[in-house]
């Protein structure tokens, strides 16, 4: 007795990621929202790209298409990850799938832990059908120097983080499941037009850009833009230049704030319950 009395519990990392993979197996078992989480990014930018396909201003080799291509990889994570995430976190505290996870070994880190490998897996295969769209499709070219892939691997890891984190935190807004993609969905779409996803920046108001340079959004467009087009485009950008220093510096900042709002947000249990 003594012996089993002192076997320690696993650690919240191991128990974080065997809870990952049941978030992971059961995603996938949904296939309605598979295919809507994977598919709507993905077909708004053959949409978007076949309606704007002409030659860039100021750079003839590219093609306004291929500007919407690279940034709009932002919104695929976006989808996986900041709307998927509030949606199902919505879904399980409703649900009482949370107030049953409190009664075991499972902590929030390790919750949130399992949140973050789904998100990570399901960002890894939106991107690569994004990514697959627009090279096909719309002549996007994948970077041949590892100073572009570096970067692509810290914006994509900071996103994800970012995104996740707002997500959870975010999740707290919605007062059911069934509200929840209306809340969550909301902001997303708003942000895509005033952060130049969805349209380019250089069409945008000066003041809706400034105001859009206060959330991570635009700064993700922006980075990932700067991995798949020519350098020459970075002109077309507010800055004139990709401003990679601050990119890193925002999305980190934001890190740490949606790190703050999920400490002092998350909670178990159905506020209509309590």
């Amino acid at each position: 007795m003594t012996a089993v009395a002192e076997k320690a519990l696993p650690s919240t990392l191991r128990i974080g990621l065997s809870r990952g993979g049941a978030e992971v197996r059961q995603f996938f078992r949904e296939r309605d929202a598979v295919v809507f989480t994977f598919a709507l990014p993905t077909v708004i930018l053959i949409l978007l790209g076949f309606i704007f396909d002409e030659p860039l201003d100021g750079a003839t080799d590219v093609r306004v298409s291929q500007v919407f291509a690279a940034g709009m990889i932002a919104f695929g994570i976006l989808s996986t990850a900041f709307i998927s995430v509030g949606v199902g976190i919505a879904g399980d505290r409703e649900d009482g799938t949370l107030k049953r996870l409190r009664g075991t070994p499972t902590t929030a880190s390790a919750y949130l832990i399992g949140k973050i490998v789904l998100v990570a897996v399901t960002t890894v295969a939106e991107v690569a059908l994004m990514l697959t769209a627009g090279v096909l499709l719309f002549g996007l070219e994948l970077p041949s120097d590892t100073g572009r892939w570096v970067t692509f691997g810290w914006l994509l890891a900071l996103s994800v983080i970012v995104c996740t984190l707002l997500g959870i935190a975010a999740s707290t807004l919605a007062r059911s499941a069934r509200s929840a993609p209306a809340v969550m969905n909301l902001p997303v779409l708003a942000l895509q037009f005033t952060s130049g996803i969805f349209v380019h920046v250089s069409a945008l108001p000066d003041a809706m850009l400034a105001v859009s340079s206060w959330f991570p959004v635009k700064w993700m467009g922006q980075g990932f833009r700067s991995v798949f087009l020519p350098d020459a485009v970075a002109s077309q950008e507010v800055a004139g230049s990709w401003e990679h220093g601050r990119i890193a510096l925002v999305l980190i900042a934001w890190c740490l704030v949606g790190l703050a709002l999920c400490l002092a947000t998350f909670r178990w249990t159905d506020r209509r319950t309590r």
